[in-house]
Parts: C-alpha cells; structure tokens; sequence
C-alpha cells in the first residue's frame, strides 16, 4: 500500500541530506523507526545533519520529552 505524505520542504531537505545514496525515503523512515529508540537515531545521523544551534536544539527536546511524559 502506498500512502502520501506531506511535509515542508526544510524537512524535506533535512531527511534528504541524512538519506543514504541510493535509499528510499521509505527506507529512511523504516531505518529511523527502527532504531529502536531518539538515542539510537540520533546515534546514526551523527555527523550527518549540521545544528546550528545546538542549545535551541536540545531545550527542544527537552521540553517534547516533558511534553510526553504528562
């Protein structure tokens, strides 16, 4: 079955950059998914994604992980 799925296109270019050669974007989300846990994925995009700024980065995360914990 395929679906269709509709993203901007910063994250479009975001999951382009960390996208294998020769990988699909369904092989990508599969690969991400899979990973097992944000740990684990974000171990395998490193050095692939550029952050340019870091602090905003990660009070991001923090505040989802809250987010999720309520």
């Amino acid at each position: 079955m395929t679906k269709t799925l509709t993203i901007k296109d910063e994250v479009y270019k975001k999951l382009a950059a960390v996208k294998d050669p020769g990988e699909s974007f369904s092989d990508l989300f599969s690969r991400l998914v899979e990973a097992g846990s944000s740990t684990e994925a974000l171990k395998r995009l490193r050095g692939r994604v550029k952050f340019t700024d870091k602090e905003a980065l990660l009070a991001e995360l923090s505040a989802r992980r809250e987010e999720k914990r309520v």
